[in-house]
């Protein structure tokens, strides 16, 4: 099976962004210690004052669906629900490249 990736724009709530950046870099952090999550890096912007980009790779979309399943990251996102005003998300399939 092919690994499996998303880019996701997070918008934050107008003046937000600092503390929803705060629970991403958690997140990211909590995914140190999943072995099927080959890569969780969160980004900004100077251009975009309210947006998050987050950047994954996990080893194949079921890794990704049961990452979303397990209480502490149900937890997490209702915690940052509330200061999130929109999510775009790009699927993609990682063909190669460093890191990879």
């Amino acid at each position: 099976m092919p690994p499996f990736g998303m880019h996701v724009k997070f918008t934050a709530q107008s003046g937000k962004r600092d503390t929803l950046l705060e629970l991403l870099l958690e997140a990211a952090s909590a995914m140190e210690s999943v072995p099927e999550c080959r890569l969780y890096f969160v980004n900004v912007t100077d251009t975009e004052p309210d947006t998050i980009w987050v950047t994954e790779v996990w080893n194949d979309e079921a890794a990704h669906q049961a990452s979303l399943a397990d209480e502490a990251t149900k937890a997490a996102i209702q915690q940052a629900m509330p200061l999130i005003a929109g999510v775009e998300a790009i699927r993609y399939r990682p063909v190669g490249g460093k890191g990879l």
